[in-house]
């Protein structure tokens, strides 16, 4: 398996986050059928901040709500369908076809709390992980795939050099 490229960036507030959120979702492909972005972070670190900007910022007006509950949210924008999904709940991998997992594959999927089904990193293209900092948060973006690792190329304000893990 092929290292990702890890790329890192300081997060001074939830503004930062935001416009994290917003350059991903520019720098989607206009067609992102099939994508996933893999969300983690403890809880509080922003997950859902970041998914509600990237839906904001693919047009889509109004409430964002978390997905905690009810474990899928569906958007459709003229580019596709996305769906924010929160893992959180998930005892087990056999619990997502419960979920309609096969038939989430036409849209993008931003999916919180990935961790609780291990598999989902080897078809992932982008892993974003958010975390605490001294003086707010800090984000280290994975390509996990090319075209993640293209998209992870064209995203600016990145620090330090490629490392790989």
């Amino acid at each position: 398996m092929r290292k990702p490229l890890i790329r890192r960036l300081e997060l001074a507030d939830e503004q930062a986050t935001d416009d994290l959120g917003i350059a991903i979702a520019a720098a989607l492909p206009e067609d992102f059928a099939g994508w996933s972005i893999l969300l983690q972070g403890d809880l509080g670190a922003g997950k859902s901040t970041l998914a509600r900007a990237m839906l904001h910022a693919l047009g889509h007006q109004g409430r964002v709500p978390s997905p905690t509950y009810t474990l899928v949210e569906p958007y459709q924008f003229s580019r596709g369908d996305v769906y924010h999904i929160d893992l959180y709940r998930i005892a087990s991998a056999d619990e997502l076809e419960f979920l309609g997992w096969s038939d989430l594959s036409s849209g993008l999927k931003l999916i919180e709390w990935p961790e609780r089904v291990p598999f989902l990193t080897d078809e992932a293209d982008l892993r974003v992980q958010l975390g605490y900092a001294a003086t707010g948060r800090v984000a280290r973006l994975a390509g996990l795939s090319e075209r993640g690792t293209n998209l992870l190329s064209q995203l600016p304000g990145l620090t330090g050099n490629p490392v790989t893990s």
